[in-house]
């Protein structure tokens, strides 16, 4: 039977420690980076709970470079680097004890080993994304467009996988599953799909902080809270509200409190 992933968690937000190119915000739940392609490594402020994703959405590219986010793991505390690495790869993975996924345009998807079973996905408009014996909300996982005439064509495009992964406002994730041999897998999810195991044989049982590298044609990413185990009140509401309008323009026009429907619109 699959268990709710990793409830009661702390917001998520970024570690103090991070690259020499990295600006956060003063709630560190954004990263920008302010100059060059690469010195733009960050961290997840607390090691993840097995099954918690680290969710970020792309905020901002910056075209003229080769290359897009990358995301992963480390067993490594970052207070504990006499220095942050200038790239996740391959400086920080030369290090030891760090799995790291560079995320591209396409062929982002990681083949199940032949003798494996097919895993069991669910559909992409599913609830909740069933990872091993893991459930994950899916409501916060899927990108969204800005509210506009075309929004309810582009979230389309989002839920399906249609956009390229590096696209604007796509959000992507990393989480490990915890396995029977004490050891796990990183998944990275993007926009709801899960891309399968990109990393295996981690150490389940030491602390593992989540890896993002602003790198190259993605400036800026911020953080996406994630509810696990029963939705908010707030949340059913908006999945209510959502489901009987054509497209994000037409909450406007209801009797809701003006946060209520900044939050439908926009989230």
């Amino acid at each position: 039977m699959a268990e709710p992933a990793a409830p009661g968690r702390p917001p998520a937000r970024f570690h103090r420690v991070h690259g020499a190119n990295v600006r956060l915000d003063a709630a560190r739940t954004r990263a920008t980076r302010v100059e060059s392609f690469a010195n733009a490594l960050c961290f997840s402020q607390e090691p993840l709970a097995p099954g918690e994703i680290f969710l970020v959405e792309i905020e901002e590219k910056e075209p003229g470079w080769c290359g897009h986010l990358r995301v992963g793991l480390t067993a490594r505390d970052p207070q504990s680097l006499p220095a942050v690495p200038e790239y996740s790869l391959p400086d920080l993975v030369s290090l030891g004890d760090s799995w790291v996924f560079a995320i591209t345009r396409s062929h982002n998807r990681v083949l199940p080993d032949s003798e494996e079973a097919p895993r069991e996905r669910g559909p992409l408009w599913a609830p909740e994304l069933l990872i091993e014996r893991l459930r994950i909300p899916r409501d916060k996982l899927v990108g969204r467009s800005r509210p506009g005439r075309y929004s309810h064509v582009l979230d389309e495009l989002y839920r399906t996988n249609a956009l390229p992964p590096t696209a604007r406002r796509s959000r992507i994730g990393v989480l490990y599953a915890p396995r029977p041999d004490g050891t796990a897998d990183m998944h990275i999810v993007i926009n709801g799909e899960d891309m399968g195991p990109s990393a295996r044989g981690l150490p389940a049982a030491r602390p593992l902080y989540a890896v993002v590298d602003v790198f190259a044609s993605t400036k800026s990413v911020r953080v996406i809270q994630v509810e696990y185990g029963l939705p908010s009140l707030q949340t059913l509401c908006r999945l209510v509200i959502q489901k009987h309008v054509v497209h994000r323009l037409a909450i406007d026009g209801l009797d809701l409190p003006p946060p209520l429907k900044h939050f439908c619109k926009h989230e």
